[in-house]
């Protein structure tokens, strides 16, 4: 069954990204109309604020291959305690990012419980580590991180490794770095790129990953809104062209609340410096929407 009671968490963090803005997501999805249009719904909703994050101008970037990173990781265990927290309370978390740095936070919380699986729709892999990543910026490292292949980010109230190689499905992918595809590789990591989903379809793809990312002790799903082409989700982080259209992306998230496995939801890099009348915010609103089972009839 989709969730009845939902806990909405804020991480205003841009500093794992390489372009300043995605800081303003949770506002910007807030002032969407979130709470509105789930409560519309029937769901129930328990705003639980913004975890504090650091300011970029008020810190030293640190070292280059992970610039910020103990601000980054000490907000992202704030998100794992509030994550805890939710479901300690018998509510599904929605994360609102933010970069997609947050998303070790999320997965840490859900790992409370034991190791789990994820379903991540995004343009990119960020399964780069400090070793291997082109810009430093933490942002395409979470799921490295998640795996436990990122020395360096143990801290105190995170939980990494937080998922295993054998329940992780990227779906949407159009932009791998050679470490990411030579991880994917080595890992046996199942990837669906836009091009699979072009020859096989949405349906097929989603179930497939779906079942390959159950049987842990939660089922989580991280969204970066730059899985939708930019044509249709414009204010995002690090846009790149060809992803999914308006109708597929409403479609995956329709069959996860469709499987009922849904454990808690991350909205990620809406950047309302480059959006366009909030659009992108508003399309997050309503993926929420379709993930937590909302239908027309």
């Amino acid at each position: 069954m989709p969730p009845t009671r939902v806990a909405i968490i804020g991480a205003a963090l841009d500093l794992g990204a390489g372009r300043r803005g995605v800081d303003m997501g949770p506002s910007a999805i807030r002032y969407a109309g979130l709470n509105e249009r789930l409560e519309g719904a029937g769901i129930e909703v328990e705003d639980r604020g913004n975890v504090q994050a650091a300011i970029a101008e008020t810190r030293d970037t640190g070292i280059e291959s992970a610039r910020f990173l103990d601000e980054i990781l000490e907000t992202c265990t704030r998100i794992a305690a509030e994550v805890e927290s939710a479901r300690a309370d018998g509510l599904v978390p929605l994360v609102l990012g933010g970069d997609h740095s947050i998303a070790m936070g999320s997965l840490s919380g859900l790992a409370a419980s034991g190791a789990g699986g994820v379903l991540w729709l995004d343009a990119h892999g960020d399964l780069n580590t400090p070793d291997t990543s082109p810009s430093g910026n933490v942002h395409g490292m979470p799921l490295a991180a998640a795996l436990g292949l990122c020395d360096g980010f143990s801290r105190d109230g995170l939980r990494l490794p937080a998922v295993e190689p054998d329940r992780i499905a990227l779906v949407g992918v159009r932009s791998l770095d050679p470490g990411e595809q030579a991880l994917v590789r080595e890992l046996g990591i199942a990837v669906y790129t836009i091009s699979d989903l072009d020859r096989r379809g949405m349906q097929p793809v989603i179930d497939e990953a779906l079942e390959r990312v159950g049987g842990g002790s939660f089922v989580h799903v991280s969204v970066d809104m730059d899985v939708v082409d930019p044509e249709v989700a414009p204010g995002v982080g690090d846009p790149v062209r060809g992803g999914l259209s308006y109708r597929e992306v409403h479609l995956a998230l329709e069959l996860v609340a469709e499987a009922g496995v849904l454990d808690a939801l991350d909205l990620v890099e809406v950047n309302p410096i480059h959006d366009h009348e909030n659009t992108t915010a508003g399309l997050a609103v309503e993926l929420a929407a379709s993930a937590f089972g909302v239908k027309i009839l």
